[in-house]
């Protein structure tokens, strides 16, 4: 036996009877003092006699390397079946509302009625088909004609005529297809003018009828 591989003998005799004391060797591959693998001047690890693969130290030649972990396959949660959801039960349709139409229609064009007349004019005709025209695009409640006059004259005397004004109007309206209980009538005589009774024009101004309606708005 040569002198190298008898120093190595002694050298590997020595390390194994150090090595329950030190811990330096762990795996069949000679180690040094720090836990460095010896290894030869090509590189090569030095091996002891009881040397496999499966006890070489990780970087030298022959070792077995770690098994990879095994993936741990988690299965994914199925989903449940979600119940239906319950419909909510739907309200029954509430009709709207219907609109209350109040209205005030002031007649007082100028020779609405002619002086101390209680006949309707061709221009109050005019005016009165529109009104009739707006009645039937709703259900009429009530309406109320009240007659004025002009302050020329007798109190006494311009209430009548007052009166007689508002009936004439609201004998136009029924004669037009207004329903004739539906209507009412009332005279103010020259107690409330429209404007001063200074001139001519403007007491043409106060021969005048107001109606005020009161009805519900069609659909």
């Amino acid at each position: 036996m040569s002198k190298l591989y008898k120093s190595l003998f002694l050298i590997s005799s020595l390390a194994l009877l150090a090595a329950p004391h030190a811990g330096a060797q762990e795996v069949y591959n000679w180690k040094n003092a720090s836990g460095e693998v010896w290894k030869s001047a090509s590189g090569e690890c030095w091996r002891s006699l009881a040397w496999t693969p499966a006890t070489a130290a990780p970087t030298c030649d022959g070792a077995i390397a770690p098994a990879a972990p095994v993936e741990k396959i988690v299965a994914a949660p199925v989903a449940m079946p979600q119940a239906a959801p319950v419909a909510a039960p739907v309200a029954p349709a509430v009709p709207a509302p219907v609109a209350v139409v109040a209205a005030k229609v002031t007649h007082s064009a100028e020779a609405f009625f002619d002086f101390d007349k209680a006949v309707l004019t061709p221009a109050a005709k005019t005016q009165l088909d529109d009104l009739v025209a707006k009645l039937k695009t709703m259900t009429l409640e009530v309406a109320i004609a009240v007659g004025h006059t002009d302050a020329t004259g007798d109190d006494a005397y311009n209430q009548k005529l007052s009166i007689k004004r508002a009936e004439a109007v609201k004998a136009y309206l029924v004669s037009n297809g207004v329903e004739k209980n539906r209507i009412y009538t009332e005279g103010k005589g020259e107690t409330q003018p429209a404007a001063d009774n200074k001139t001519k024009q403007n007491r043409a101004k106060n021969r005048r009828v107001v109606v005020e309606i009161v009805g519900k708005a069609a659909k």
